[in-house]
């Protein structure tokens, strides 16, 4: 007879259960957990026409090509763009292979309103100076479509002790990373300036004041 915590079968053996992070690992992968927050919120289902710009090998990708969205990435990495090429062909997706290409965020080879949402997990923060953060935000901006998500996680200073005036440059973070890095006021000005919305409130990590990262989600208004 079973316990109350424990269960037999005639054998003596326990059959297989899929665990809760077994289950969530099959279906998202490595998923950029806000990015997922943003799938449960909904802010996905009508936006079917997604670019990733530094898509890596396709961590934030996965669970769109598997759920049939029009899918299109670009990092500089040739390897990493093999990788996601790769397993699109495992999920039978060889319709989007052409739109994984090699290329940078300021360079986008897509014309104007390509795309419904446009993912930039931790690429950002990779901006040589000022002018280079502004050339990849205007680029993917360009190939947004009116209502429009635009989604970044990028390094920030927000919450982080020691770095007033610091945004808008490149710094040594306490992890000992060098990353350009923003402000609030830095990210609510270039929302005005691209015309957007804030589609959430900014919202930061702070880990154990080594780095910040900060959530950066902007709406494109109608037509």
């Amino acid at each position: 007879m079973a316990g109350l915590y424990g269960c037999h079968t005639l054998s003596g053996v326990l059959p297989q259960v899929d665990t809760p992070s077994a289950d969530i690992q099959r279906l998202f992968g490595d998923i950029d957990i806000y990015l997922f927050d943003q799938l449960a919120r909904g802010r996905f289902n009508k936006r079917r026409r997604v670019l990733d710009v530094g898509c890596g090998g396709g961590r934030n990708l996965r669970y769109l090509l598997a759920h049939g969205y029009d899918c299109a990435g670009i990092d500089v990495d040739s390897r990493a763009v093999e990788e996601v090429r790769r397993g699109a062909g495992a999920l039978d997706r060889g319709d989007v292979l052409d739109r994984l290409v090699v290329g940078t965020a300021d360079a986008l080879p897509w014309g104007d309103g390509s795309f419904d949402a446009v993912i930039c997990s931790a690429v950002l923060h990779f901006a040589d100076d000022a002018a280079h953060f502004g050339r990849m935000v205007t680029e993917m901006w360009r190939v947004l479509a009116p209502d429009g998500l635009f989604f970044a996680r990028l390094a920030s200073t927000i919450g982080l002790e020691g770095f007033a005036g610091a945004a808008g440059r490149r710094v040594r973070l306490p992890d000992g990373s060098d990353r350009f890095v923003v402000d609030e006021a830095m990210l609510l000005d270039w929302t005005t300036r691209l015309g957007g919305s804030l589609a959430d409130p900014l919202k930061t990590t702070n880990v154990q004041q080594m780095r910040c990262m900060t959530t950066w989600c902007v709406l494109r208004g109608r037509a």
